[in-house]
Order: structure tokens, then C-alpha cells, then sequence
């Protein structure tokens, strides 16, 4: 029975895990580590509650949902004294992906509080109604509403003309 679950569990980290990284490494402002490290505790307590996670509607959201409150845990922390640097990660790129957009998005959510690239990241990325985003940071409807407003106003601040200007070649 313990070996099934445990089955159960690589299954659904082996399928969730990427998903996972990429949110967490928007929600951190492109920090990798950082990101690894949130998936990481964000996977180990689902795996001690695997029983009643396994056994919720949808167990991919309920990871999503530990994954932005982990994050939001750790943004409250006041050990939580690391700065990242400026520098690009060591990723391999493909030749599609276009950097200097990507780098300036990065930055511009870097910019944001951590709560408004929360909600920008659920709403926008990962495609979640209010109501779920709602859930997922334990707040209220419209907390959300107001959030994803001033912080998409803040990142068109930030980004000074439109977004065009950055993926023209």
C-alpha cells in the first residue's frame, strides 16, 4: 500500500514538475534557485499529505496552491535575507526564445511585490479565475481584482512604451 502511494506520488511529480518550476521561477523574478528550492519544499509537503492530496478534485491545482503559498511564506520570513543578482541564469536557450523579451518581463516582475507577481502569475500564466487565485493566496475576490489592476499598471510603468517595441527584430 505504501509503495503504491509512493508510485502515485512520483507519477504525478514527474508530470507536475515543470509546470511547477516555471511558476516558481515567475514568481521569484527568474531566481532559479530560489525556485528549486520552493518546488522542492512545496513537493515534500505534499508528500506527507499525499493521502488527502491524492484524494482532492485536482490534485495539480492544490500543488499550485502550496506552491504560491509556500512562496508567500517565505516572502514573510524575515530570514529570507538572500538578494538574487543581476545577472541572466545559466539556462540553455533554444534559438526560438526571444532573450531580451524575456529579460526585460523578468525584470519588470522582479520590480513588483511579491503578493502582485503572485497574482499576475496565477491570473495571466497560469490562467486561474479570480476566484481561484482568490483561494490559492487566501484572500478575497476582490483583493485579486485590485492587485492584478495596479500591478499590470505597475509593469506597463516599468515598461515604459508598449511591449511591441520588444519583440521587434
Amino acid at each position: 500500500m505504501r509503495q503504491c502511494r509512493a508510485d502515485e506520488f512520483l507519477a504525478f511529480t514527474e508530470g507536475r514538475v515543470g509546470h511547477m518550476f516555471r511558476s516558481a521561477c515567475l514568481l521569484t523574478g527568474g531566481d532559479t534557485h530560489l525556485a528549486e528550492d520552493l518546488v522542492q519544499e512545496t513537493l515534500g509537503r505534499m508528500y506527507a499529505k499525499w493521502a488527502r492530496v491524492s484524494a482532492a478534485d485536482n490534485p495539480a491545482a492544490y500543488a499550485q496552491t502550496m506552491l504560491v503559498r509556500t512562496y508567500l511564506t517565505y516572502r514573510r520570513r524575515r530570514s529570507a535575507g538572500e538578494c538574487p543578482v543581476d545577472e541572466v541564469p545559466d539556462n540553455a536557450l533554444t534559438p526560438r526564445e526571444d532573450l531580451t523579451l524575456r529579460v526585460t518581463l523578468l525584470a519588470a516582475l522582479r520590480m513588483l511585490a511579491p503578493k502582485d507577481r503572485a497574482v499576475l502569475v496565477l491570473r495571466y500564466w497560469d490562467d486561474r479565475s479570480v476566484e481561484e487565485t482568490a483561494h490559492a493566496m487566501n484572500v478575497s475576490s476582490a483583493a485579486v481584482r485590485t492587485r492584478s489592476t495596479r500591478a499590470l499598471a505597475r509593469l506597463r510603468d516599468q515598461l515604459g512604451g508598449s511591449i511591441v517595441d520588444f519583440t521587434s527584430v
